[in-house]
This record gives C-alpha cells, structure tokens and sequence, in this order.
C-alpha cells in the first residue's frame, strides 16, 4: 500500500480549526461576558483608539508603552465582526487554540505524538491558561509568538525564528527576552550556522526599537510615561523587593494551581534518567530512543534559558506580580516536565498526567488561602457577574446619585462599551478601600458607595497571621464595611455575594432605593 501523505499546512489549518472549536467550546459559558479589569481599564480602550481613530499610541487610556500588535488584531477582528465581548473573546480563543497547535508541532518534533498531545491538555487545562484563553490581554498571544520562535529555532529556520520573534515583541516588549536566550543558544549548540545567523538575530530587537522610537517621537518617554516608570522600574529595583519578588515568581511557576504535581511526577522521572545512566539499564536508554537526543537536549536547555530569563526579568521589573506575565515561557516549561515524566513507566505515566489534569480542573474554582489575582482561575468570571448584577441594580435606581467606588468599577460605570451598563453613571472614584483612601472623602460628595472585594481577603487569610509576608506582599486589610456605614450614617441597600466574594451598596439615609440581596 501506498503511504498516504498530508500537506503540513492542512494538517495544520485542519488542528487549528479542531482545537479552536474544542476551546470555544469549553468556554462557552464565559463567551459573553463584559471585560474584566485591565481589559477594562487598558487594553480594550487601547485597541478602540486604533479602531475608531487609527490611533497606535492610545488617548481614551494612559499610555503604557505596549507594543500595539493586539490593539491592531483586535480592531481588525471588530472591523470584520463587529465590536462585542463576543467576538474579542473568540479572537483570544483562536491565539489559545494556536498556542496548542504550535506547542503539539513542537512536542511531535523532540518527544513523539504522545508526550505532545500530553503537553498541549495538560497547557490547556491548567488554570492559569484556561482562564486566559478568553481574555483580552497581552500575555496568550506572546506565548503563542515565543512558542512559534522557539520551534524555529529548533529547525534552524532563521528567518522564520525573525519574523515569530518580531511578533512576540510587537505583541508584548518583554518578549524581547527571547532574543538573549536564542544567542545564548546558538553559541552553545550552533556555532557552526555562520555569521548570518547573527543578523536574524537582530531583527526582533531593531523591531523593537522602531517601536521605542515611534513611541518617543509621540510622547516623549521611549516607554511607558512617569507614573509607570516609577512603579514598573524605578520601585522595583531594591535588594529586597527583588528576593520577594523572585520567591513569588518561583511559588507562581513550580507549586501554585496545583503546578507542584506536574513538576513532582517531572523530578520523579529525571531520578529515574539519572538512574538509568548511571546503571546503563534499559529503561535508562529508552527514554532517548525515539526522538534523538541532542534534539531534546537542544529543546530542554532553551526551555531552562526561558524560563531563568523570564523569572529574572520579572523579579527586576514589573511592579505587579502576576502570574499572566509568565504565560510565555509556560507552554515549552510544560513540554520539558512532560518529556521528563515520560521517563516513568508508561502505566505510571499516564496515571501521572490523569491525576495533574484532575488537579488543573479542580484549581479552576479553589481559590487559596491568600490574596491572588481573580484571573488566575475562573474567580475572575464571578467577579465580572458580581459587577453586572451590580451595575443593573446601580441603573435602575431613580435620580442619577452621585455613586462612591474604586476602579475597575469606576470604569465600568462610566464607559457603556464594556458591557455593564447601556448608559454613563455619575461616579466619584477613590483609589482603592484600605482605610487612607477614605481620609479625604467628604460625605456631601456621594449618594451612594458602592463596596466590593477588590481583592481576595478570604476570612482564613494567611497574610493576617504573617505581618513580614503581608508587609513583603504590600499587603493592607481593607476598610470595614461597618466602620464606613457608621462613619458617613449609612444604611445598606443591596448585596450580593459569589464564591467568596462579594458587593455591598450603601446609601445615605436620605436617598430612596430599593433593596436587593443575592446569594450564589
């Protein structure tokens, strides 16, 4: 019989068009939902500016400094399709799906079919990228760009390697980083590529400079502006805040979200290589059988280098820890624990990889005993419903009051194109709800105040019984919702609750409302 043959590029769009549909599918009850957060406060209003105004540097938010490759994604999304929470999350889904395609194409090369399709369920089900796979951020898409180069690079496709590293840093500048790890790789395994090589390896960071320059010709800064300077650099670079910083970074990629399995089956099976080396058994030499080894050495030592890159950039600058901004390295992070577990016996294998995708799923909805950000897990969809039961409730009330809260809600009152309300509310904003934010707040300035849990505060909070961890996190309690009732004579008008979190709207004893109290 004759070999059937598949066009790499079907095969390709064929996975591409299967893996989106799975992914859409199993986000379908978050599809719909209105943005969340910095999709709210940035990145939305960002991608506006391009698609109403060809604007590549935003006015209607602060500009930030990012590259603009999503803005111009997503406006050509919306110029095609239409503008809705809709369609931006299905344009992520499809960054999501590519993500998988790319990282199977890159298994299937150095571990075989099994060990990728292992790799890509286990990215897909971890609950940091499921929860990205439908927002409208930066960090899914640089994966995807960071992915695709380092597969080309693992071709030796130079030019291939330019062009994917041109998009992660057009999609997001720390990609950058990419570029230091690819020197670094082709002078420890490529010397012989010629000095050509050098050249290609230049583009992705010219690339980004062009950008610099556009931006400085624009706003003076050649990144970010004042305020952002000082919070994402200047503020960062302190001896201490560094160590704090790099032992979140660690905590965020080897144990939260249940991560502590996939890398405990991982170092398992490396005992096991070692082992095997040093005994000269079978088992020991099956592991580099199929695939050769100096491929899968080639690809391990650049996951390492990705991954040290991104862990020290991150714990250098940046002044908010979040797990997103890992995202790029993670998917060839995944791939390396997966080839190393497959050093295990097969049945002990595949119970492995059963028990970490259990693990994922159910870390979709345990939130842990500790501040974390909401879209780490699927607490961000709770608190995006939470803020449109109370933005519905917000714009029925009768006389247009005068409504006391903390952004993102302050945005998503004002602006009728995130999705919470079909008109502009009066809003009067404060920076957040510790208790200094209240200090200057006069009572003649509000009708009503509208609380929420802005940030998760469980009642077990480990940070209130670690004064050096709350003070390391930057960690304050929040105001009591009683001590600002009694405070400025409120009474309580409507609440809401969600696994955990909460709203509280309180009204002053002269306004008329109707009250409302929901409980999930």
């Amino acid at each position: 019989m004759n070999k059937i043959t598949v066009n790499p590029r079907f095969a390709f769009s064929l996975g591409f068009i299967g893996t989106f549909s799975v992914v859409a599918l199993a986000h379908y009850p978050l599809l719909r939902l209105p943005y969340f957060w910095d999709e709210a406060g940035y990145y939305v209003p960002a991608a506006l500016d391009f698609f109403r105004h060809g604007l590549l540097v935003p006015q209607s938010t602060l500009a930030t400094g990012h590259t603009p490759l999503i803005s111009v994604c997503l406006a050509l999304v919306w110029w095609l399709l239409g503008f809705s929470p809709l369609i931006t999350r299905l344009a992520m889904v499809a960054f999501g799906a590519g993500t998988l395609v790319v990282l199977y194409a890159l298994g299937r090369a150095v571990a075989g079919r099994e060990i990728a399709l292992w790799a890509c369920i286990l990215l897909a089900l971890s609950p940091l990228f499921f929860a990205q796979s439908t927002l409208a951020f930066l960090d899914l898409p640089a994966a995807f760009t960071t992915t695709l180069a380092v597969w080309a690079l693992l071709r030796r496709r130079m030019a291939w390697f330019a062009v994917a590293a041109s998009l992660a840093v057009l999609t997001k500048e720390t990609a950058v980083v990419i570029v230091p790890v690819a020197m670094f790789f082709i002078w420890r395994f490529r010397k012989d590529l010629g000095r050509s090589v050098w050249s290609w390896l230049a583009v992705p960071a010219v690339t980004l400079g062009a950008w610099a320059v556009y931006y400085h010709h624009h706003t003076g800064f050649w990144t970010g502006n004042a305020e952002y300077l000082q919070y994402n650099l200047y503020s960062t670079l302190e001896p201490a805040r560094i160590a704090a910083s790099l032992l979140r970074r660690l905590y965020q990629v080897f144990i939260a979200g249940f991560n502590w399995l996939l890398v405990g089956a991982g170092l398992l099976g490396y005992r096991r290589i070692k082992a095997g080396q040093q005994q000269n058994v079978a088992e020991g030499a099956a592991w580099n059988k199929e695939r050769p080894a100096r491929r899968r050495t080639e690809f391990i030592f650049l996951a390492a280098a990705l991954a040290v890159a991104y862990l020290a950039m991150l714990s250098l600058v940046g002044g908010a820890v979040l797990a997103r901004y890992l995202l790029p390295m993670i998917p060839c992070f995944y791939l390396a624990l997966v080839m190393l577990v497959e050093a295990l016996p097969r049945p002990v294998m595949r119970a492995a990889f059963v028990l970490v995708a259990a693990g994922f799923v159910a870390a979709w909805f345990i939130n842990p005993n500790y501040p974390f950000a909401y879209e780490n897990n699927l607490s961000y969809a709770d608190f995006i419903q939470l803020h449109h039961q109370a933005a519905e409730w917000l714009s029925a009330q009768q006389g247009n009051p005068r409504i006391l809260t903390a952004w993102p809600a302050t945005d998503e009152l004002r602006h009728p194109e995130l999705g919470y309300v079909k008109k502009p509310l009066r809003v009067v904003g404060v920076p957040g709800f510790v208790p200094p934010n209240f200090r200057n707040v006069p009572g003649s300035s509000f009708d009503l105040v509208y609380l929420y849990s802005r940030k998760w505060d469980p009642p077990d909070n480990w940070l209130r019984k670690m004064p050096l961890l709350a003070r390391a996190g930057g960690y304050m309690p929040p105001i009591r919702p009683a001590f600002l009732a009694f405070r400025y004579q409120l009474r309580e008008v409507a609440s809401f609750e969600r696994r955990g979190q909460w709203v509280k709207i309180y009204a002053k004893s002269q306004v008329t409302t109707h009250n409302a109290h929901t409980n999930f």
